[in-house]
Protein backbone atom coordinates (compact mmCIF):
# COMPACT_ATOMS: atom_id res chain seq x y z
CA UNK A 1 0.00 0.00 0.00
CA UNK A 2 1.26 3.69 -0.81
CA UNK A 3 -0.07 6.23 1.69
CA UNK A 4 -0.58 9.70 0.51
CA UNK A 5 0.00 12.43 2.50
CA UNK A 6 -2.14 16.00 2.44
CA UNK A 7 -2.77 19.50 4.46
CA UNK A 8 -6.34 18.46 3.57
CA UNK A 9 -8.22 15.59 1.45
CA UNK A 10 -10.95 16.32 -1.24
CA UNK A 11 -13.30 13.98 -3.43
CA UNK A 12 -11.08 14.64 -6.80
CA UNK A 13 -8.17 13.81 -4.74
CA UNK A 14 -9.63 10.36 -3.53
CA UNK A 15 -11.17 9.70 -6.72
CA UNK A 16 -7.91 10.29 -9.36
CA UNK A 17 -5.88 8.44 -7.17
CA UNK A 18 -8.18 5.87 -6.98
CA UNK A 19 -7.92 5.80 -11.01
CA UNK A 20 -4.44 6.09 -10.71
CA UNK A 21 -3.21 3.85 -7.41
CA UNK A 22 -6.16 0.96 -7.70
CA UNK A 23 -7.54 0.88 -11.38
CA UNK A 24 -4.03 1.38 -13.32
CA UNK A 25 -1.02 0.59 -11.25
CA UNK A 26 -3.18 -1.98 -9.70
CA UNK A 27 -2.43 -1.66 -5.16
CA UNK A 28 -4.17 -0.08 -1.96
CA UNK A 29 -3.71 3.33 -1.44
CA UNK A 30 -4.95 5.72 1.47
CA UNK A 31 -4.55 9.33 2.08
CA UNK A 32 -4.12 11.00 5.21
CA UNK A 33 -3.99 14.34 7.20
CA UNK A 34 -2.26 13.08 9.98
CA UNK A 35 1.68 13.87 9.48
CA UNK A 36 2.96 11.46 12.36
CA UNK A 37 1.48 9.02 10.80
CA UNK A 38 2.87 9.56 7.43
CA UNK A 39 6.66 9.93 9.18
CA UNK A 40 5.91 6.78 10.99
CA UNK A 41 4.82 4.38 7.53
CA UNK A 42 7.76 2.42 6.40
CA UNK A 43 6.10 1.68 3.17
CA UNK A 44 5.92 3.99 -0.04
CA UNK A 45 4.79 6.99 0.92
CA UNK A 46 3.97 10.54 -1.13
CA UNK A 47 4.05 13.74 0.27
CA UNK A 48 1.66 15.30 -1.45
CA UNK A 49 2.10 18.98 0.15
CA UNK A 50 4.83 21.76 -0.30
CA UNK A 51 6.52 21.50 2.96
CA UNK A 52 8.96 18.27 3.66
CA UNK A 53 7.13 16.14 6.66
CA UNK A 54 10.37 12.95 6.75
CA UNK A 55 13.82 12.40 4.79
CA UNK A 56 12.42 8.85 3.28
CA UNK A 57 9.35 10.54 1.22
CA UNK A 58 8.73 10.93 -1.95
CA UNK A 59 7.08 14.33 -2.84
CA UNK A 60 4.68 15.91 -5.30
CA UNK A 61 4.53 19.64 -4.49
CA UNK A 62 0.58 20.09 -5.58
CA UNK A 63 -1.33 22.46 -7.53
CA UNK A 64 -4.74 23.71 -6.02
CA UNK A 65 -7.04 22.01 -9.12
CA UNK A 66 -7.48 19.25 -6.35
CA UNK A 67 -8.98 21.44 -3.56
CA UNK A 68 -10.85 23.65 -5.62
CA UNK A 69 -14.67 23.40 -5.75
CA UNK A 70 -15.36 24.85 -8.94
CA UNK A 71 -14.88 24.93 -12.81
CA UNK A 72 -12.66 27.90 -13.91
CA UNK A 73 -9.99 28.32 -16.95
CA UNK A 74 -7.28 27.33 -15.55
CA UNK A 75 -3.55 28.43 -16.39
CA UNK A 76 -1.84 25.62 -17.97
CA UNK A 77 1.79 25.86 -19.45
CA UNK A 78 2.87 22.35 -20.91
CA UNK A 79 6.64 21.42 -20.82
CA UNK A 80 8.92 18.31 -22.48
CA UNK A 81 9.74 15.84 -19.64
CA UNK A 82 10.62 12.74 -21.18
CA UNK A 83 9.82 13.30 -24.68
CA UNK A 84 6.68 13.82 -23.47
CA UNK A 85 4.19 16.71 -22.08
CA UNK A 86 3.57 17.77 -18.70
CA UNK A 87 1.73 20.09 -16.95
CA UNK A 88 1.28 21.98 -13.68
CA UNK A 89 5.14 21.90 -12.91
CA UNK A 90 5.90 20.78 -9.21
CA UNK A 91 9.39 22.20 -8.11
CA UNK A 92 11.48 20.43 -5.10
CA UNK A 93 10.02 17.14 -6.39
CA UNK A 94 10.98 14.07 -7.06
CA UNK A 95 8.09 14.18 -9.91
CA UNK A 96 8.46 17.60 -12.16
CA UNK A 97 4.51 17.88 -12.64
CA UNK A 98 1.56 16.97 -10.33
CA UNK A 99 0.48 13.87 -12.00
CA UNK A 100 -2.41 13.75 -10.18
CA UNK A 101 -4.32 16.94 -11.12
CA UNK A 102 -3.18 16.93 -14.55
CA UNK A 103 -4.65 13.85 -14.88
CA UNK A 104 -7.70 14.77 -12.97
CA UNK A 105 -7.78 17.74 -15.84
CA UNK A 106 -7.69 15.38 -18.57
CA UNK A 107 -9.67 12.35 -17.18
CA UNK A 108 -12.70 14.39 -15.80
CA UNK A 109 -12.99 16.37 -19.05
CA UNK A 110 -12.51 19.73 -16.97
CA UNK A 111 -12.13 21.98 -20.42
CA UNK A 112 -15.66 20.52 -21.65
CA UNK A 113 -17.30 22.17 -19.21
CA UNK A 114 -16.25 25.45 -19.71
CA UNK A 115 -17.80 27.62 -22.35
CA UNK A 116 -16.55 26.76 -25.85
CA UNK A 117 -18.35 26.76 -29.16
CA UNK A 118 -19.37 23.60 -30.42
CA UNK A 119 -18.61 22.03 -33.33
CA UNK A 120 -21.87 21.50 -36.49
CA UNK A 121 -23.30 18.87 -34.63
CA UNK A 122 -23.13 21.00 -31.74
CA UNK A 123 -20.56 18.86 -30.14
CA UNK A 124 -17.46 19.38 -28.17
CA UNK A 125 -15.18 20.89 -30.48
CA UNK A 126 -11.91 18.45 -30.36
CA UNK A 127 -9.64 21.77 -31.85
CA UNK A 128 -10.13 23.68 -28.17
CA UNK A 129 -9.03 20.85 -26.26
CA UNK A 130 -5.47 20.60 -24.77
CA UNK A 131 -4.26 17.32 -26.20
CA UNK A 132 -4.88 19.10 -29.72
CA UNK A 133 -3.22 22.22 -29.24
CA UNK A 134 -0.01 20.53 -27.62
CA UNK A 135 -0.22 17.49 -30.27
CA UNK A 136 -0.61 14.29 -27.88
CA UNK A 137 -4.10 13.74 -29.04
CA UNK A 138 -2.67 10.45 -30.27
CA UNK A 139 -1.22 9.33 -27.54
CA UNK A 140 -2.92 7.73 -23.60
CA UNK A 141 -0.67 10.04 -21.96
CA UNK A 142 -2.07 9.60 -18.60
CA UNK A 143 -1.06 5.74 -18.75
CA UNK A 144 2.17 6.96 -19.90
CA UNK A 145 2.89 9.05 -16.92
CA UNK A 146 1.31 6.31 -14.45
CA UNK A 147 4.19 3.95 -15.48
CA UNK A 148 6.76 6.60 -15.12
CA UNK A 149 5.60 7.28 -11.39
CA UNK A 150 5.41 3.66 -11.15
CA UNK A 151 8.78 3.30 -11.96
CA UNK A 152 10.60 6.54 -9.73
CA UNK A 153 8.29 5.17 -7.14
CA UNK A 154 10.24 1.50 -7.27
CA UNK A 155 13.22 3.18 -7.74
CA UNK A 156 13.20 4.61 -4.12
CA UNK A 157 10.97 1.97 -2.26
CA UNK A 158 12.49 -1.53 -4.06
CA UNK A 159 9.54 -2.91 -1.80
CA UNK A 160 6.96 -1.37 -4.42
CA UNK A 161 5.32 -3.65 -6.33
CA UNK A 162 2.91 -3.00 -9.00
CA UNK A 163 0.27 -5.50 -10.68
CA UNK A 164 -0.82 -3.60 -13.98
CA UNK A 165 -3.35 -5.16 -15.95
CA UNK A 166 -3.08 -7.14 -19.21
CA UNK A 167 -3.46 -5.21 -23.06
CA UNK A 168 -6.61 -6.04 -24.22
CA UNK A 169 -8.12 -5.46 -27.15
CA UNK A 170 -11.87 -4.90 -27.89
CA UNK A 171 -13.34 -4.37 -31.41
CA UNK A 172 -16.72 -2.70 -31.62
CA UNK A 173 -19.29 -1.87 -33.89
CA UNK A 174 -21.89 0.14 -34.63
CA UNK A 175 -25.03 -0.87 -36.41
CA UNK A 176 -26.04 2.48 -38.08
CA UNK A 177 -27.68 1.04 -41.22
CA UNK A 178 -28.37 -2.47 -41.03
CA UNK A 179 -28.50 -2.99 -45.01
CA UNK A 180 -28.09 -0.96 -48.03
CA UNK A 181 -30.66 -2.13 -49.75
CA UNK A 182 -32.85 -5.21 -48.02
CA UNK A 183 -36.05 -4.37 -45.61
CA UNK A 184 -36.71 -0.61 -46.58
CA UNK A 185 -39.53 -0.94 -47.95
CA UNK A 186 -40.87 -0.11 -51.63
CA UNK A 187 -40.60 3.74 -51.25
CA UNK A 188 -37.29 4.21 -49.73
CA UNK A 189 -35.79 1.88 -52.47
CA UNK A 190 -37.80 3.49 -55.66
CA UNK A 191 -36.71 7.10 -53.78
CA UNK A 192 -33.10 5.63 -53.76
CA UNK A 193 -33.12 4.36 -57.22
CA UNK A 194 -34.42 7.48 -58.58
CA UNK A 195 -31.83 9.12 -56.83
CA UNK A 196 -28.66 6.46 -57.11
CA UNK A 197 -29.80 4.46 -60.11
CA UNK A 198 -27.84 0.92 -59.50
CA UNK A 199 -28.39 -2.33 -60.96
CA UNK A 200 -27.11 -3.96 -57.85
CA UNK A 201 -29.96 -2.56 -56.08
CA UNK A 202 -32.37 -4.72 -58.17
CA UNK A 203 -29.80 -7.89 -58.24
CA UNK A 204 -29.94 -7.78 -54.59
CA UNK A 205 -33.74 -7.30 -54.24
CA UNK A 206 -34.12 -10.20 -56.47
CA UNK A 207 -32.35 -12.25 -54.57
CA UNK A 208 -29.38 -12.52 -56.64
CA UNK A 209 -27.14 -10.47 -54.95
CA UNK A 210 -26.36 -10.11 -51.28
CA UNK A 211 -27.16 -7.15 -49.56
CA UNK A 212 -23.34 -4.79 -49.93
CA UNK A 213 -23.72 -3.78 -45.98
CA UNK A 214 -24.49 -7.79 -45.08
CA UNK A 215 -21.26 -8.79 -43.96
CA UNK A 216 -22.52 -10.11 -40.54
CA UNK A 217 -21.11 -14.18 -41.18
CA UNK A 218 -17.71 -12.36 -42.40
CA UNK A 219 -17.54 -11.01 -38.97
CA UNK A 220 -18.41 -14.13 -37.20
CA UNK A 221 -15.46 -16.27 -38.96
CA UNK A 222 -13.29 -13.72 -38.02
CA UNK A 223 -14.24 -13.63 -34.17
CA UNK A 224 -14.25 -17.15 -33.94
CA UNK A 225 -10.97 -17.35 -35.45
CA UNK A 226 -9.07 -15.00 -33.56
CA UNK A 227 -11.20 -15.62 -30.31
CA UNK A 228 -12.88 -12.26 -30.07
CA UNK A 229 -15.10 -10.46 -28.07
CA UNK A 230 -16.54 -8.07 -29.80
CA UNK A 231 -19.29 -5.65 -28.84
CA UNK A 232 -22.44 -4.51 -31.13
CA UNK A 233 -24.34 -1.17 -30.76
CA UNK A 234 -27.91 -1.15 -32.82
CA UNK A 235 -29.65 1.96 -33.82
CA UNK A 236 -33.18 1.13 -32.80
CA UNK A 237 -35.05 4.87 -33.64
CA UNK A 238 -38.99 4.10 -33.69
CA UNK A 239 -38.89 6.12 -37.09
CA UNK A 240 -35.76 7.37 -39.58
CA UNK A 241 -34.74 11.27 -39.47
CA UNK A 242 -31.98 12.45 -40.85
CA UNK A 243 -29.47 11.32 -39.49
CA UNK A 244 -31.34 8.13 -38.46
CA UNK A 245 -31.61 5.70 -41.36
CA UNK A 246 -31.36 2.04 -39.97
CA UNK A 247 -34.28 -0.78 -40.52
CA UNK A 248 -36.91 0.14 -38.36
CA UNK A 249 -36.95 -1.54 -35.14
CA UNK A 250 -40.73 -3.52 -35.68
CA UNK A 251 -39.49 -5.06 -38.85
CA UNK A 252 -39.09 -9.02 -38.45
CA UNK A 253 -35.55 -8.70 -40.02
CA UNK A 254 -33.75 -6.43 -37.67
CA UNK A 255 -35.21 -8.25 -34.75
CA UNK A 256 -33.58 -11.70 -35.92
CA UNK A 257 -30.46 -9.64 -36.28
CA UNK A 258 -30.38 -8.59 -32.66
CA UNK A 259 -31.53 -11.48 -31.57
CA UNK A 260 -28.94 -13.45 -33.20
CA UNK A 261 -25.97 -10.81 -31.93
CA UNK A 262 -26.93 -11.04 -28.51
CA UNK A 263 -27.04 -14.61 -28.57
CA UNK A 264 -23.01 -14.74 -29.44
CA UNK A 265 -22.04 -11.78 -28.20
CA UNK A 266 -22.42 -8.69 -25.98
CA UNK A 267 -24.62 -5.89 -27.18
CA UNK A 268 -25.58 -2.22 -26.55
CA UNK A 269 -27.64 0.70 -27.07
CA UNK A 270 -26.69 2.96 -30.24
CA UNK A 271 -29.31 6.20 -29.09
CA UNK A 272 -30.72 7.91 -31.73
CA UNK A 273 -29.98 11.40 -32.77
CA UNK A 274 -33.34 11.88 -32.34
CA UNK A 275 -33.26 10.85 -28.50
CA UNK A 276 -30.06 12.87 -27.82
CA UNK A 277 -31.74 15.26 -25.35
CA UNK A 278 -34.81 13.47 -24.73
CA UNK A 279 -34.82 10.93 -21.90
CA UNK A 280 -37.84 9.56 -22.04
CA UNK A 281 -36.94 8.89 -25.99
CA UNK A 282 -33.50 7.25 -24.75
CA UNK A 283 -35.28 4.98 -22.60
CA UNK A 284 -37.98 4.14 -25.08
CA UNK A 285 -35.18 3.14 -27.35
CA UNK A 286 -33.07 0.77 -24.20
CA UNK A 287 -36.63 -1.25 -23.20
CA UNK A 288 -36.96 -1.85 -27.05
CA UNK A 289 -33.79 -2.77 -27.67
CA UNK A 290 -34.09 -5.14 -24.42
CA UNK A 291 -37.35 -6.52 -26.04
CA UNK A 292 -35.36 -7.36 -29.15
CA UNK A 293 -33.12 -9.36 -27.09
CA UNK A 294 -34.88 -11.14 -24.24
CA UNK A 295 -34.05 -13.88 -23.51
CA UNK A 296 -30.85 -14.39 -24.82
CA UNK A 297 -29.02 -17.48 -23.32
CA UNK A 298 -26.04 -15.67 -23.54
CA UNK A 299 -26.86 -12.62 -21.13
CA UNK A 300 -26.77 -14.31 -17.48
CA UNK A 301 -29.52 -13.48 -15.85
CA UNK A 302 -27.13 -10.71 -13.48
CA UNK A 303 -26.84 -8.71 -16.21
CA UNK A 304 -30.68 -8.78 -17.98
CA UNK A 305 -31.58 -5.75 -19.51
CA UNK A 306 -29.17 -3.23 -21.89
CA UNK A 307 -26.25 -1.77 -19.73
CA UNK A 308 -24.04 -0.17 -22.33
CA UNK A 309 -24.42 2.27 -24.93
CA UNK A 310 -22.89 4.73 -27.53
CA UNK A 311 -24.09 7.71 -28.98
CA UNK A 312 -24.24 8.20 -32.60
CA UNK A 313 -22.21 10.88 -34.00
CA UNK A 314 -20.83 10.39 -30.76
CA UNK A 315 -23.34 13.35 -29.78
CA UNK A 316 -23.27 14.26 -26.09
CA UNK A 317 -21.86 17.00 -24.19
CA UNK A 318 -21.12 17.19 -20.69
CA UNK A 319 -22.82 16.64 -17.45
CA UNK A 320 -25.59 16.40 -19.50
CA UNK A 321 -24.95 13.80 -21.94
CA UNK A 322 -23.70 11.02 -18.70
CA UNK A 323 -26.69 12.25 -16.78
CA UNK A 324 -29.26 11.19 -18.82
CA UNK A 325 -27.50 7.85 -19.64
CA UNK A 326 -27.54 7.12 -16.00
CA UNK A 327 -31.18 8.19 -15.40
CA UNK A 328 -31.71 5.71 -17.97
CA UNK A 329 -30.16 2.82 -16.37
CA UNK A 330 -27.15 2.85 -18.57
CA UNK A 331 -23.30 1.45 -16.72
CA UNK A 332 -21.00 1.94 -19.33
CA UNK A 333 -20.36 3.83 -21.91
CA UNK A 334 -18.33 3.83 -25.12
CA UNK A 335 -18.77 6.80 -26.21
CA UNK A 336 -15.48 9.02 -24.92
CA UNK A 337 -13.44 9.87 -28.47
CA UNK A 338 -13.99 12.93 -30.96
CA UNK A 339 -16.39 12.27 -34.01
CA UNK A 340 -14.43 13.85 -35.90
CA UNK A 341 -10.67 13.09 -35.56
CA UNK A 342 -9.19 10.07 -34.21
CA UNK A 343 -7.00 10.08 -31.39
CA UNK A 344 -7.71 9.59 -26.88
CA UNK A 345 -10.48 12.26 -26.04
CA UNK A 346 -9.79 11.73 -21.89
CA UNK A 347 -5.78 10.79 -23.14
CA UNK A 348 -6.08 7.57 -21.33
CA UNK A 349 -6.47 4.02 -22.76
CA UNK A 350 -8.21 2.51 -19.73
CA UNK A 351 -11.41 2.50 -18.87
CA UNK A 352 -12.54 4.70 -15.70
CA UNK A 353 -15.35 5.85 -13.75
CA UNK A 354 -16.96 9.62 -14.80
CA UNK A 355 -16.33 11.80 -12.23
CA UNK A 356 -19.34 14.94 -12.10
CA UNK A 357 -17.75 18.00 -11.67
CA UNK A 358 -21.12 19.57 -11.35
CA UNK A 359 -21.88 17.33 -8.46
CA UNK A 360 -18.20 16.76 -7.38
CA UNK A 361 -18.73 13.24 -7.10
CA UNK A 362 -17.86 10.02 -8.83
CA UNK A 363 -20.75 8.89 -10.75
CA UNK A 364 -21.85 4.86 -11.58
CA UNK A 365 -21.50 5.34 -14.66
CA UNK A 366 -17.89 3.37 -16.22
CA UNK A 367 -16.52 4.87 -19.28
CA UNK A 368 -14.44 3.11 -21.94
CA UNK A 369 -12.62 5.33 -23.69
CA UNK A 370 -12.14 4.06 -27.62
CA UNK A 371 -9.06 5.80 -30.06
CA UNK A 372 -10.12 4.81 -33.77
CA UNK A 373 -13.22 4.97 -35.64
CA UNK A 374 -13.26 4.25 -39.10
CA UNK A 375 -15.36 7.38 -40.47
CA UNK A 376 -12.84 9.88 -38.54
CA UNK A 377 -10.23 8.07 -40.75
CA UNK A 378 -12.25 8.03 -43.89
CA UNK A 379 -14.62 11.51 -44.16
CA UNK A 380 -12.92 13.72 -41.81
CA UNK A 381 -8.96 12.93 -42.14
CA UNK A 382 -9.38 12.25 -45.78
CA UNK A 383 -6.54 9.04 -45.18
CA UNK A 384 -6.01 6.16 -47.76
CA UNK A 385 -6.36 2.05 -46.57
CA UNK A 386 -2.29 2.09 -45.76
CA UNK A 387 -2.52 5.44 -43.87
CA UNK A 388 -5.45 4.11 -42.02
CA UNK A 389 -3.80 0.37 -41.21
CA UNK A 390 -0.94 2.44 -40.07
CA UNK A 391 -2.49 4.57 -37.84
CA UNK A 392 -4.33 1.08 -36.31
CA UNK A 393 -0.52 -0.09 -35.68
CA UNK A 394 0.30 3.00 -34.19
CA UNK A 395 -2.96 2.69 -31.47
CA UNK A 396 -1.76 -0.98 -31.09
CA UNK A 397 1.54 -0.27 -30.53
CA UNK A 398 0.86 2.74 -27.81
CA UNK A 399 -1.43 0.95 -26.13
CA UNK A 400 0.42 -2.76 -25.77
CA UNK A 401 2.99 -0.10 -24.17
CA UNK A 402 0.89 1.03 -20.97
CA UNK A 403 -0.93 -2.18 -20.74
CA UNK A 404 -3.65 -0.55 -21.97
CA UNK A 405 -7.26 -1.19 -23.68
CA UNK A 406 -7.51 -0.66 -27.25
CA UNK A 407 -11.11 -0.12 -28.29
CA UNK A 408 -11.98 0.12 -32.20
CA UNK A 409 -15.24 1.80 -33.58
CA UNK A 410 -15.96 -0.02 -37.17
CA UNK A 411 -19.42 0.26 -39.25
CA UNK A 412 -20.54 -2.63 -40.88
CA UNK A 413 -21.04 -0.94 -44.25
CA UNK A 414 -17.28 -0.16 -44.12
CA UNK A 415 -16.65 -3.76 -44.11
CA UNK A 416 -18.87 -4.20 -46.63
CA UNK A 417 -19.29 -4.64 -50.75
CA UNK A 418 -19.22 -1.41 -51.93
CA UNK A 419 -16.80 0.34 -54.22
CA UNK A 420 -16.70 3.17 -51.86
CA UNK A 421 -14.59 1.26 -49.62
CA UNK A 422 -12.74 -0.88 -51.58
CA UNK A 423 -9.82 -2.51 -49.93
CA UNK A 424 -10.98 -1.58 -46.19
CA UNK A 425 -12.47 -5.09 -45.07
CA UNK A 426 -9.23 -6.65 -45.97
CA UNK A 427 -7.03 -4.42 -44.50
CA UNK A 428 -9.21 -5.23 -40.87
CA UNK A 429 -8.34 -8.81 -41.28
CA UNK A 430 -4.97 -7.90 -41.22
CA UNK A 431 -4.65 -5.44 -38.57
CA UNK A 432 -6.72 -7.85 -36.51
CA UNK A 433 -4.48 -10.79 -37.65
CA UNK A 434 -1.59 -8.34 -36.29
CA UNK A 435 -3.56 -7.91 -32.99
CA UNK A 436 -2.67 -11.58 -32.20
CA UNK A 437 1.03 -11.33 -32.42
Amino acid sequence: MVLIYSHISSSRLQYICSVIFKELIGIEFAITIDSEEFKNHTGAKINYSHAEISPDEFRIQNHSLLFENNIRAQAIKCFDVNNYKGFFKSVNSHFAFDIFAASFYLISRYEEYLPREKDMYGRYDYQNSLAFKEGFLNMPLVNIWVKGLAEKLKEKYPIFNTRFSNFKFEPTYDVDIAYSYKHKGILRNIGGFILSPSAKRIQVLAGLKKDPFDNYEWLDVLHQQYNLKPLYFFLVAEKNGTLDKNILPHKEAMWTLVKHHSEKYSIGLHPSWQSGDDLFLLKKEKKQLEAMSENSQAIPASQAGCSKSRQHYIRFNLPEGYNRLTASGITDDYSMGYGSINGFRASVASSFYWYNLETEKQAPLRIHPFCFMDANAYYEQKQTVKQTFDELMHYLSVCKQVNGTLITIWHNNFLGDTREFKGWKEMYGQFIAQVQQ
